[in-house]
């Protein structure tokens, strides 16, 4: 194998749990070439990823609304040159959707060359007949398999190897960190020690997955009085507000300018840890490695949530209750966190 093309174009979680598959093929397959197609929203995030060489940018969430617009049929058409520009020894699609096998049928492959895909559906994941149908090879899965693995789990044995050892997901912070305020108020010590810095990542895009404005206020009324700042991401106008919201009540509070997902997740990186609902920026907290509590309201941890929860001590975990967990659940899972950070 040469040249290896991942097809996985969205969502920004989905995106950061194919991210360990790609490092085993580099593993696997040394010397291996990998580059990916994925929708240009996360471009930047995959150009993070360790190891990956083309990121080839797609926006076919914006063309299909538009689709015989001049700017559409220009933009595809540069799309389509690029993609196929080269020719690869294997196309995996990911994804498993019309839109990936659409893709994955348009790249060009080697003589030798063959296309990947998903067989079935698993559980609670989405997928689509045309995947089926486009790959040369359509790979069967467990239907009870974590969203990391399933990926993982397709590029083994697309490649003929097997999965070993824990999630890796290559992804290293760039240099667009935003920078926090230096002056805390009037009389602030600007040669006193930084506090530790904690990330609060309260947004998400589906209103059932939030967890309720009082108890981020009590949370982070909490953080503070153990002796860390909280810092406030969120990615829209809307989200910017329940951030000043929340730091309203708080003595010690850093909310973030909205930025770009690339100076989002730099900006996360230098955080000491992060507590968030189930939401694409909090799966890109487990991908830096960062301690971090991930906050359920369904019982779908098992499916895309950190491998281990609450209360079992490990640097990562998940919380879920329905309707949603108390905030004394959620505090007991980020005291159980095993790490030197929130040593007292």
């Amino acid at each position: 194998m040469g040249k290896i093309l991942i097809v996985k174009l969205s969502s920004l979680g989905d995106v950061v749990h194919a991210m360990p598959a790609a490092q085993d093929l580099r593993k696997a397959l040394p010397g291996v070439e990998v580059d990916w197609v994925v929708e240009r929203a996360f471009a930047p995030l995959v150009a993070r990823c360790q190891g990956i060489g083309r990121v080839i940018a797609c926006e076919l969430r914006r063309w299909r609304k538009s689709p015989f617009t001049t700017q559409t049929r220009s933009e595809w058409r540069a799309f389509k040159q690029t993609l196929q520009a080269q020719p690869y020894d294997a196309i995996i699609d990911l994804q498993g959707l019309t839109k990936s096998a659409l893709v994955s049928w348009l790249a060009r492959t080697t003589p030798n060359g063959r296309r990947y895909g998903l067989d079935n559906q698993t559980e609670g994941s989405s997928f689509e007949a045309p995947a089926r149908w486009v790959a040369d090879v359509a790979i069967p899965m467990e239907p009870h398999v974590h969203a990391v693995r399933r990926s993982r789990l397709l590029c083994a044995a697309a490649l003929k190897y097997v999965v070993a050892g824990p999630d890796c997901y290559g992804l290293v912070a760039g240099t667009c960190a935003a920078t926090a305020p230096t002056d805390k108020g009037h009389g602030a010590n600007t040669f006193a020690p930084r506090k530790p810095r904690v990330a609060l990542v309260h947004g998400t895009s589906r209103e059932d997955k939030l967890w309720p404005l009082s108890h981020w206020i009590e949370l982070a009324q909490r953080l503070n009085h153990s002796g860390f700042t909280v810092a406030l991401a969120h990615g829209n106008a809307a989200e910017k507000a329940t951030s000043e919201a929340i730091a309203a009540q708080l003595e010690d509070a850093w909310v973030w300018p909205i930025m770009g997902l690339d100076a989002l997740t730099d900006t996360m990186a230098q955080c000491a840890a992060v507590v968030g609902v189930d939401s694409g920026l909090s799966h890109i907290a487990v991908a830096l490695g960062l301690p971090h509590v991930q906050i359920y309201n369904f019982d779908t941890p098992w499916r895309t949530g950190p491998h281990c929860t609450a209360p079992k001590a490990a640097r990562q975990v998940s919380v879920f209750d329905t309707p949603c967990p108390t905030v004394e659940a959620v505090w007991q899972a980020w005291e159980s966190l095993d790490t030197p950070v929130f040593c007292r």
